[in-house]
């Protein structure tokens, strides 16, 4: 079942440019609660097809094992498809490539 925070969170990642990620806490941000940020994972879980949850990494930029078909290694292989850059301890390089919202841009 769909609701209205859940399509709100599905707007904003379908916001979020090719090429750039932007953190569950930001998206709980710009969805109007910052508490939301477990929320917006739970979210991304059942989101439809047409949401790139892989544009969504933990706040240092941390991926996730929930990508099939082999996690973190998945994730980041959409992301680099994308051109995301990565740290040297693997997380998604935010100093780069971090989106702050349609105001941030």
């Amino acid at each position: 079942m769909e609701t209205n925070t859940f399509k709100t969170i599905y707007a904003i990642v379908r916001s979020i440019p090719c090429g750039k990620v932007s953190t569950y806490g930001r998206v709980a941000l710009l969805a109007g609660n910052p508490r939301l940020a477990r929320v917006v994972g739970y979210a991304l879980h059942e989101a439809p097809q047409d949401v790139p949850c892989h544009r969504v990494v933990n706040r240092f930029g941390g991926l996730s094992a929930a990508f099939f078909p082999d996690g973190k290694d998945t994730h980041r292989m959409l992301l680099t498809m994308e051109g995301v850059g990565f740290t040297e301890d693997g997380c998604a390089d935010l100093t780069h490539f971090m989106w702050y919202g349609p105001e941030g841009d």
